[in-house]
């Protein structure tokens, strides 16, 4: 949701760490950083990558953005071990940001962070939860996704919620509908990144890559790179 500002701030001059952040704008969200020219300090100058997206970024425009910057950073920078923190606050549902996520993808992501351990990290990934403050109809769904996918036992999203879960909740907040099963019904399909075009989040993409790649020896106009 908002900028990883103490992450950053906590590696901002190792050139060891490489910390990526997608966000909502700072300019629409606390704290008012996590711009794409905020890219590590002296010695360390791309090590710091933030992607700033706009409100109301969907799963197809979060997956979009994602994939023309993260991959190609990754392989460059070799990472010994990949550590995400799988905050779902990025929700349609959730009441402290303006994104427009949904739980499909939330699931997607998951298993495009996996297949990123493995691919450059020799599949070492610490996988950390996060921020989320829808906590019945979201944060058990998103992060059970989280769990299986870590363990390579994915759920089938059509899953029915556990009848034992549904009860104790419904019983405890009577008045809050609960979904039926582990998916939001969303198709998180996207179209690869080929540069700008009328999709927002494609401004937001051709900046960070603008800002960023030329230090990691990548064209940030190529969308091969």
């Amino acid at each position: 949701m908002h900028h990883g500002d103490g992450v950053q701030a906590a590696f901002y001059d190792d050139p060891r760490v490489l910390t990526v952040s997608l966000h909502q704008h700072p300019l629409s969200l606390w704290p008012g950083t996590g711009r794409p020219a905020e890219l590590g300090g002296p010695g360390a100058e791309g090590t710091a990558v933030n992607l700033a997206l706009p409100p109301g970024t969907s799963d197809r425009g979060w997956l979009r953005a994602f994939h023309a910057v993260v991959p190609s950073v990754l392989k460059a920078f070799r990472p010994q071990l990949l550590v995400t923190q799988c905050g779902v606050d990025t929700h349609r549902e959730d009441p402290l940001a303006d994104l427009s996520l949904t739980v499909d993808g939330h699931r997607a992501i998951y298993r495009a962070l996996r297949e990123l351990a493995a691919t450059t990290a020799g599949g070492r990934w610490l996988a950390l939860g996060g921020g989320g403050y829808e906590l019945l109809r979201v944060v058990p769904r998103s992060w059970t996704h989280l769990l299986a996918t870590v363990l390579d036992r994915d759920l089938d999203p059509e899953t029915p919620l556990p009848a034992g879960w549904v009860a104790r909740t419904s019983a405890l907040a009577p008045h809050r509908p609960l979904p039926a099963s582990m998916t939001d019904g969303a198709d998180v399909a996207h179209e690869p990144w080929g540069g700008v075009t009328s999709q927002p989040v494609d401004t937001a993409v051709l900046e960070t890559r603008r800002a960023l790649f030329p230090l990691h020896g990548l064209d940030p106009e190529d969308p091969r790179d």
